[in-house]
């Protein structure tokens, strides 16, 4: 007799996007939630009966499970999912056991939390694509948005960044072809919001209003010192 629950019968079936994710505290709880409401099928698993129980109705399916058996894991059929997130941190050795555990059973695409660079370092030599480093990166983050006038901040590589920030007084009035923005500061200016309240895409006709809102995109180093002129 086939006990598996009828969400996981369904999705062997289906080619909809679906995602396990393994681990549900502040960081895979808040990943699995979000994943829920933009309309992914999501299967939650941890240990704790609690956090279970309070997710219960939340995700698509939740259970109590141990991901270091790989009994459990072929029950759930967690490698048949098209993503699987393993946000357990704070048990390194369950996160590398649950981990090592999944490549062996042949999940596709599996994205692992690190708490530190040593962690990450043994999920990198277990062949693991994705390793994700949520508190160090939000650090990051947050560092850039105080230290500058940036409203929000992400960062992709050194030599590229995304940024939104008010308009600096020198360019208000002009259009971005006046300006000369690449030119003089080495960044792009791709998005306007203006008094209306909408986005629009910038162009070389573009005219900058003091207190329109920029998404601007470039290397770090001069992102941030163009929002310092605002």
């Amino acid at each position: 007799m086939d006990n598996t629950p009828a969400f996981l019968r369904r999705r062997r079936n289906r080619d909809a996007s679906a995602v396990a994710v393994i681990g549900l505290g502040r960081f895979g709880g808040s990943l699995a939630t979000e994943l829920a409401r933009s309309g992914t099928e999501v299967l939650g698993i941890d240990t704790d009966e609690d956090i279970v129980q309070s997710l219960n109705g939340v995700l698509t399916h939740v259970v109590r499970a141990d991901s270091t058996k790989q009994v459990a894991l072929e029950q759930l059929g967690v490698a048949d999912f098209d993503r699987v997130v393993v946000g357990i941190g704070t048990d390194i050795q369950a996160s590398i056991l649950t981990t090592s555990l999944l490549k062996r059973m042949g999940a596709r695409s599996i994205w692992a939390k690190a708490i530190s660079e040593q962690h990450g370092l043994i999920l990198e030599q277990l062949g693991i694509e994705h390793v994700v480093y949520p508190e160090a990166d939000m650090g990051r983050r947050v560092a850039h948005l105080v230290r500058g006038a940036m409203l929000d901040y992400v960062e992709f590589d050194s030599d590229l960044s995304v940024a939104k920030t008010v308009a600096p007084r020198e360019i208000v009035g002009q259009t971005l072809e006046a300006s000369a923005v690449r030119r003089r500061h080495g960044v792009t200016i791709v998005k306007i919001k203006g008094a209306d309240g909408h986005w629009h895409a910038a162009g070389a006709a573009s005219v900058v209003h003091e207190g329109d809102l920029l998404i601007v995109i470039g290397p770090v180093e001069r992102t941030e010192r163009f929002a310092a002129l605002a």
